[in-house]
């Protein structure tokens, strides 16, 4: 069985390290191949006897890099990346490059317009196959921001992605700012918690309907935690300065986007510090949601700003080259069926 190296903290590699009878700086020096240099091999890391790294070899461990089999490019730039089967999406805007990155391959929450959700759980990603991401895509370089916003539910899969987000924060890591990290989650409450006490990093709530039957009727997550009960959650948390919070707001034509619907959501959010994100939605094969039109966009747009709460207009990206979360992966799988 591989022993991956890959997503290990600086405490677990000086450990391997002492297991090979190596000082505690050779565990640093193993960071610095992994994460600032990159590398994906054990035999690239030269400062290491070459005695050890074939004992280790020998022994099963392995970076544990795993590569995309898979890219596609839209005409806005928009970049998707097939990583074993899950979705890696890189978005590029100005001297912004964001990846939003997948932790789980499927989802278990089934929420009504997500194709991820249609394709079932199929198994949690570990830090490894996440950073693999960040670390295979052609951008790698140049990323400035992450969202936890791919295929799966962050939160259910807290583990891995906390080891993740260490990894991307800390010294012998990546480095990264705390303000530079977003996960996005429906509202996980015991895990919610536990990620406001643990991180700086920002959080983005799907929302999506105010209304208790009506969001249940599109996430059932909404049966378990409640949609004003994760908002009490956030209430109890300072986010007036450098950490954000927002919710993600997806329109649905009749669904979610009546006059009704806006004062609901300036009601359920008075006197949180965020703002909310619409987002128009990307129609996904065999369903019957449709998007808003544009013009009920802008209207509900402004109803919400001129309520007090900073309501934005997400830019829809890379529809061309099945963008929404989960549809290059589902074609995939149902072209390799077929073959």
């Amino acid at each position: 069985m591989k022993k991956t190296l890959l997503g290990k903290s600086l405490e677990e590699l000086q450990e391997v390290a002492r297991t090979f009878g190596l000082p505690n700086f050779a565990g640093r020096q193993m960071a610095d191949w992994l994460y600032r240099k990159k590398v994906r091999d054990l035999s690239q890391m030269t400062n290491l006897p070459k005695a050890v790294r074939e004992r280790m070899v020998a022994e099963g461990y392995c970076v544990g890099r795993t590569d995309w089999s898979l890219v596609t490019e839209s005409v806005d730039g928009t970049k998707k990346y097939l990583f074993g089967g899950v979705e890696a999406v890189m978005i590029p805007d100005e001297d912004r490059y964001t990846l939003c990155v997948s932790s789980q391959k499927g989802c278990k929450m089934s929420c009504r317009f997500c194709m991820t959700g249609r394709q079932g759980f199929h198994g949690h990603l570990t830090a490894a196959e996440i950073l693999s991401q960040y670390m295979g895509v052609e951008e790698s370089d140049r990323l400035t921001n992450t969202v936890f916003m791919g295929m799966g539910e962050p939160l259910d899969n807290y583990p891995e992605v906390m080891r993740t987000i260490r990894v991307l924060t800390a010294d012998w890591g990546f480095g990264w700012s705390p303000k530079r990290i977003t996960l996005s989650t429906i509202g996980v409450l015991p895990t919610l918690k536990r990620y406001l006490e643990d991180t700086r990093c920002h959080l983005a709530v799907s929302l999506h309907n105010p209304f208790d039957e009506e969001r249940r009727a599109l996430m059932p997550v909404q049966k378990a935690f409640p949609i004003d009960q994760v908002v009490d959650l956030i209430r109890q948390y300072d986010f007036s300065g450098q950490r954000r919070v927002s919710f993600e707001y997806i329109l649905f034509d009749g669904v979610n986007d009546s006059k009704r619907h806006a004062d609901a959501l300036l009601r359920l959010l008075r006197g949180i510090e965020c703002r909310i994100n619409l987002i128009r939605f990307h129609k996904i094969p065999d369903s019957d949601l449709s998007p808003t039109p544009m013009e009920r966009i802008l209207w509900f747009q402004k109803r919400l700003n001129d309520g007090g709460i900073v309501t934005t207009l997400r830019a829809s990206r890379g529809e061309d080259i099945l963008a929404a979360c989960g549809m290059l992966a589902g074609r995939t799988r149902e072209a390799g069926r077929t073959e």
